[in-house]
């Protein structure tokens, strides 16, 4: 049977551990849970918060395809995407992914291709908001990212 991907974009905070206790209770065909929970920095003391920007309905299409390319690529049990938007302070949850599956390697590698592609495809923006109370900035898409998702072609 194939597999459903949960996605969700929402402003609220996320227990990664409720989400991972979803995807295995009262299953026997889960052999392997891989989760990635990205937290918001401080950036060496100089934000007061990560502000993420979104196109509703896009965003949300967008996490679904990326979500349904993985569990057509590895054997998974169970996927769970979860994207935050808004102002979002230093050491608070933004993004969590879980892949189940009944091995270990294809959990860990569609967790890793999940963020890497998140990370370059999902129309999220960020603006960073100082400390200093200077000017918010809008923060530029880094190459490495990109380097880092052309692995998976």
């Amino acid at each position: 049977m194939p597999v459903a991907p949960r996605i969700s974009v929402q402003t609220q905070d996320f227990n990664a551990q409720a989400e991972a206790d979803l995807l295995t209770n009262g299953r026997k065909d889960v052999g392997a849970l891989v989760s990635f929970t990205g937290l918001c920095r401080d950036e060496a003391g100089t934000l007061t918060a990560l502000e993420l920007e979104h196109y509703p309905g896009m965003a949300e299409a967008e996490l679904t395809r990326i979500a349904e390319e993985a569990i057509g690529r590895w054997p998974l049990t169970g996927l769970t995407v979860i994207h935050r938007f808004g102002k979002i302070p230093p050491g608070d949850n933004i993004v969590l992914v879980v892949a189940a599956s009944s091995h270990r390697r294809a959990a860990f590698e569609a967790a890793d291709f999940l963020m890497d592609y998140l990370k370059t495809r999902a129309p999220f923006w960020k603006k960073e908001h100082l400390v200093s109370g200077g000017a918010s900035s809008w923060v530029e898409a880094r190459a490495v990212d990109d380097e880092d998702a052309a692995r998976w072609t």
